[in-house]
C-alpha cells in the first residue's frame, strides 16, 4: 500500500475585512491552515511566518518515526521567529497566529494544533471534529458550566486561549500521531467556515462533492453566503492508495499556497451572491471609487451625439429620386428656384458649422457634466445601500484605551468611516488578559446591539477578580 493525498487549498477574505490574515500550505507531504491576529499590521505577517517555517518539511526525507519530533520543532522555530520579528518592530508586538498542521510520512500522520482553527476528518460517510478549540468558550464546555449548543452561540466564543505567537506564556501545541486510511477524507480550516457553516452542511458537502477542489470553492462560498464578516480558509485532502489508482491518474504533487502568504493575498472576495455579497460588493464600489467622484470629471469627446445630414448628403439623396415630367418653362423656372435655394441652404449651413464651433466647449460641459451627475447617482445609490447593510453591524473594539460597543463596520471608505462608538465603558483594555486584548484588537463580532453588550458585560465580569487581586 503506497499512501498519497490528493489536496486542493482554497482562501477569500471575506465580505467585511479588507486584508487577509489567514495563511495556508498544501503540498504532499504538509497540510497547514494558520489564522493570524494582531490588528491590521501583525496577523498576515504571523500567519505568513507560520507557513515559512513549516513548509521546508513538506520537501524534507525522514522516518515516520520522527514526523512528529520535526514538526514539534518546526512550530518552535515559528515562535522564535515571531518574537523575533515582535522585538524588532513594535507595532507588531502581541502578534500571533492559530496553526492547525498534518505532516505525513509514508502511512502515519503527526498533527499539531494550536488555536480554534480546526482539523475534520470524514470516514464512511460520517464527519467528526479531530482537534478541540483552544478558547475560552470550549474551557466552560469542558468544566460543564455550559453545554455545546450554548457554546454555539456564546458572546465569547471567538475569544482565544492558547495560539502561536509574541505572549508572556508557555504555550505548546497538541501533537498526536494516527493512521492514514485510504478513502477518508480530511478538511482543515479556519474559523471563518467553521464559525459560519453547521457540523451538518459540512458533512454533507463533504459526502456530495467528490472533487477536492470542487469541494474547496463550495465550502468558500457557504461560508460567504453566511455573512463571511471574517476571512475564511480551507484545505480538503483525500487520502489516497496509489496501488488503486490508474496509471496516469495520480494525484497532483505541487505545492498550493493561499491566502496572506501567496502572491494573490490583495485578492478580491470571490463572493458569488447573496444579501451580504451584494452589499459588499456596492461597499467595495464605493470605496473604490470616492476619489473619482471628488476628482475633475474626465474630458468627453467633442462629437456630438447626433448631426444632420450635410448639404451633400442630401443632393447625393435628391439626385436619387426621378425628376417630375414638367413644361420646359415650369422646368427651368423649378431649376432656378431650386438654385436660389440650394445657394440659401448653403448659406445656412455654413452659419450652422460656425455656431457648431462656438458652442463646442458648451456642449461639451454640458455632456460632462450630465454624465458625472448620472454615474455619481448611480455610484451614490450603491453606497448608501452598502452603508445602510454596515449599520445593521455591531462588534465590540477600543475607543480611547477603553472597551466600547461600535456600530458598523471597522473599515472606511476612503475618509468616511463606516463604524462609530454607541456605547463606551470604563473597562480599561490593559486591565484584560493578553489574548483577550489581542481579540479586541481585531474587534469581536457581535450579532446584535443586545449581543454586544452581553460580550462587554462578560469582559467586565472576567476582569473583577484580576482588579481586586491587583488592589489588594
Amino acid at each position: 500500500m503506497t499512501i498519497a493525498l490528493r489536496y486542493a487549498a482554497r482562501s477569500d477574505v471575506g465580505l467585511v475585512r479588507s486584508n487577509n490574515q489567514d495563511s495556508a500550505y498544501a503540498g504532499p507531504h504538509l497540510l497547514l491552515v494558520a489564522d493570524g491576529m494582531g490588528g491590521h499590521a501583525g496577523g498576515d505577517i504571523a500567519s505568513s511566518l507560520a507557513v515559512a517555517s513549516l513548509a521546508p518539511l513538506d520537501g524534507e526525507a525522514f522516518g515516520s518515526h520522527e514526523i512528529l519530533q520535526r514538526l514539534e520543532r518546526a512550530i518552535e522555530t515559528a515562535r522564535l521567529e515571531l518574537v523575533r520579528r515582535a522585538r524588532e518592530d513594535a507595532e507588531l508586538g502581541g502578534m500571533g497566529t492559530t496553526v492547525t498542521a498534518l505532516l505525513r510520512s509514508g502511512n502515519k500522520l503527526a498533527m499539531a494544533h494550536m488555536g480554534d482553527s480546526r482539523a475534520y476528518v470524514l470516514r464512511d460517510g460520517h464527519l467528526s471534529q479531530v482537534t478541540k478549540d483552544h478558547t475560552f468558550v470550549q474551557h466552560l464546555v469542558d468544566t460543564g458550566k455550559i453545554t455545546p449548543d450554548e457554546a454555539e452561540h456564546h458572546p465569547q466564543r471567538s475569544v482565544v486561549m492558547r495560539v502561536l505567537g509574541d505572549f508572556d506564556l508557555e504555550l505548546s501545541p497538541d501533537l498526536s500521531v494516527r493512521e492514514a486510511h485510504p478513502g477518508d477524507r480530511w478538511l482543515l480550516c479556519s474559523d471563518g467556515l467553521s464559525g459560519f457553516v453547521s457540523a451538518e452542511t459540512l458533512e454533507r458537502t463533504l459526502n456530495d462533492v467528490p472533487d477536492v477542489e470542487s469541494c474547496a470553492e463550495r465550502l468558500i462560498q457557504l461560508a460567504l453566503r453566511a455573512g463571511g464578516s471574517d476571512n475564511v480558509t480551507c484545505i480538503v485532502a483525500d487520502i489516497v492508495d496509489l496501488d488503486d489508482v490508474p496509471d496516469g491518474a495520480g494525484p497532483y504533487t505541487g505545492v498550493q499556497v493561499v491566502g496572506s502568504v501567496a502572491i494573490s493575498r490583495d485578492a478580491p472576495t470571490v463572493a458569488a451572491d447573496g444579501p451580504a455579497a451584494r452589499a459588499a460588493a456596492l461597499l467595495a464600489e464605493a470605496r473604490a471609487t470616492v476619489d473619482a467622484l471628488t476628482a475633475p470629471a474626465s474630458q468627453t469627446s467633442s462629437t456630438l451625439p447626433g448631426s444632420a445630414p450635410s448639404f451633400e448628403d442630401v443632393l447625393t439623396m435628391d439626385e436619387v429620386l426621378p425628376p417630375p415630367k414638367t413644361s420646359r418653362r415650369r422646368r427651368k423656372k423649378a431649376e432656378k428656384a431650386a438654385r436660389k435655394q440650394a445657394r440659401a441652404q448653403a448659406r445656412a449651413q455654413a452659419r450652422a458649422d460656425s455656431e457648431v464651433d462656438d458652442d463646442e466647449p458648451r456642449f461639451r460641459w454640458v455632456w460632462t457634466l450630465v454624465t458625472f451627475l448620472v454615474v455619481g447617482g448611480l455610484l451614490t445609490a450603491g453606497a448608501w445601500w452598502g452603508y445602510r447593510w454596515t449599520q445593521t453591524q455591531y462588534y465590540v473594539g477600543v475607543e480611547s484605551g477603553r472597551v466600547a460597543i461600535f456600530q458598523g463596520i471597522a473599515q472606511s471608505a476612503g475618509p468616511i468611516s463606516l463604524s462609530s462608538v454607541i456605547e463606551t465603558t470604563d473597562l480599561e483594555a490593559d486591565s484584560l488578559e493578553t489574548f483577550v486584548a489581542n481579540q479586541l484588537d481585531r474587534t469581536i463580532r457581535a450579532t446584535s446591539l443586545e449581543d454586544a453588550r452581553e460580550r462587554v458585560a462578560d469582559l467586565v465580569e472576567d476582569a473583577q477578580p484580576t482588579t481586586k487581586e491587583g488592589t489588594g
